[in-house]
């Protein structure tokens, strides 16, 4: 734990209080990398949470602050995405919200979606692949009408209705 403050002090990211019989410490990353106190909790909640959307962003800050609506989260991430410290990552296929990331640690690796994926393995068939697949689907129905007519008549056989 000592080496942890340590090396936070180093860095000034902590500043010792003195007048007190323990030593007790506050946080001082606003005054290190010159953003209001608002900015640095959500820097802080990215940084311990992960991407998150906007409404999570304001609901996980409540305890380091309160933000009135989204509106004022997303003001304040457009802010720091002109900073360099935050970007917003690009929507993922199903979900309604684009989520944002921190940059403190380096640019984000960007994961493409499970959609491109898959068009990228499955190409598109062509006219005669098409007939083929066709004409298999077909062939499968009839097999498919054979065996439920053969489990009927064992049906039929066994009294089973």
């Amino acid at each position: 734990m000592q080496a942890a403050v340590a090396g936070l002090k180093s860095m000034f990211l902590v500043i010792e209080r003195s007048g007190e019989r323990v030593a007790r410490y506050a946080h001082n990353v606003e005054r290190v990398i010159n953003v209001p106190q608002q900015a640095a909790a959500l820097l802080a909640v990215l940084m311990l949470r992960g991407p998150q959307t906007t409404g999570e962003l304001r609901v996980n800050c409540e305890r380091l602050h309160r933000f009135a609506d989204i509106p004022a989260v997303e003001a304040l991430l457009n802010e720091l995405t002109e900073g360099a410290m935050v970007t917003e990552l690009p929507r993922q296929p199903g979900s309604r919200e684009s989520r944002w990331m921190h940059l403190l640690s380096g640019a984000p690796a960007v994961q493409p979606s499970p959609a491109a994926d898959l068009a990228a393995e499955s190409p598109s068939l062509g006219i005669s692949e098409l007939a083929a697949v066709k004409a298999n689907v077909a062939r499968l129905e009839a097999e498919v009408r054979e065996l439920k007519d053969l489990l009927a008549k064992v049906h039929a056989q066994l009294g089973i209705k």
